[in-house]
């Protein structure tokens, strides 16, 4: 007997999208919907690799024309110089608008207080929910992933926030066919998450096919460490190392990027993108499950944090 293939079976045809292709297609599309839909939409972007490829995606979406969204990035006052640089350079380089939340700024006017443990990343969400609120933003980008963690694998790309930016899981809409609901109440908002189906693996192949730029900070190299729960930390004015911790010089890097406090490298010799992939394909740790301490605070910690407003 003769097999006929059907004609949307395009396993074995040419013009089949490839993985990276099929992910990079959805994401344009979400930024295009979005620039239809919303008013006063905004890009979170803090130089870390994930905003990185968000970035690259919007450029991608709207090219030849601007970028027409501005850029928000909170910054704790203990991020790595290494990625503010990168932000700053980015942010000229397409000649783009960013907005600086500062949680320094809300600490020093006696709106937050430092916690005891040093950390700023929980004090990061006034600041955020305030410059929505102080500018009106009804699209917020975020490069959240669901295979990151729990909390962001129950996330829709368009995930609704009340008018106190507060999250509701029940509130969740279905999001069949790749339509996308952006209908929301005066002061409310929705969090956009294009890279919701990509992985940490996705996003490195993506990087190495595009030939995009990242801070060295991602790559393998020699810098001074502290051990504490079981993670590498860089020593800073945020209150490390204390008295017992131990400063030692070792080559690392690190697989996200976030506040120095509570950001861990990993070992690692990889000093290329061809390595990093090769480690990455190799991990059975994600990357916040093994690098984030403030992940690890409770079995709901991100949960606890995104209903408050989050990202």
């Amino acid at each position: 007997m003769t097999t006929v293939a059907h004609a949307h079976d395009t396993t074995d045809s040419p013009f089949a999208l490839s993985h990276l292709d099929s992910l990079e297609s959805e994401a344009v599309h979400i930024f295009r919907e979005v620039a239809g839909e919303f008013e006063r939409p905004v890009i979170l972007f803090s130089g870390g690799k994930d905003s990185i490829v968000m970035l690259h995606l919007a450029l991608k979406a709207f090219a030849p024309a601007p970028v027409p969204f501005t850029l928000l990035h909170v910054d704790t006052g203990h991020n790595f110089p290494e990625v503010l640089a990168y932000r700053d350079r980015v942010v000229a380089e397409h000649g783009l608008r960013l907005h600086v939340a500062s949680v320094q700024e809300y600490i020093d006017a006696g709106k937050l207080r430092e916690r005891p443990d040093g950390t700023r990343n929980p004090l990061q969400t006034v600041p955020l929910t305030e410059a929505i609120q102080q500018h009106r933003f009804d699209a917020v980008f975020g490069g959240g992933r669901r295979d990151e963690e729990k909390a962001r694998a129950k996330e829709r790309v368009f995930s609704l926030r009340d008018e106190f930016s507060q999250w509701d899981p029940r509130r969740q809409r279905p999001e069949l066919w790749q339509l996308y609901n952006g209908r929301h109440a005066p002061g409310e908002h929705v969090r956009v998450f294009p890279l919701s189906n990509w992985t940490e693996l996705d996003v490195w192949q993506y990087i190495a096919r595009e030939g995009i730029e990242l801070p060295e900070i991602y790559f393998a190299h020699e810098r001074e460490v502290f051990a504490r729960n079981g993670m590498w930390l860089t020593a800073g004015e945020w209150g490390g190392p204390k008295d017992t911790e131990t400063v030692e010089k070792r080559l690392i890097r690190y697989r996200t990027v976030g506040d120095m406090s509570c950001t861990g490298a990993v070992d690692s010799d990889a000093t290329t993108l061809d390595a990093v992939i090769a480690e990455i394909a190799a991990s059975r740790l994600t990357e916040r499950g093994a690098t984030r301490a403030d992940d690890k605070m409770s079995e709901a910690a991100m949960e606890d944090r995104k209903r408050e407003g989050y990202f």
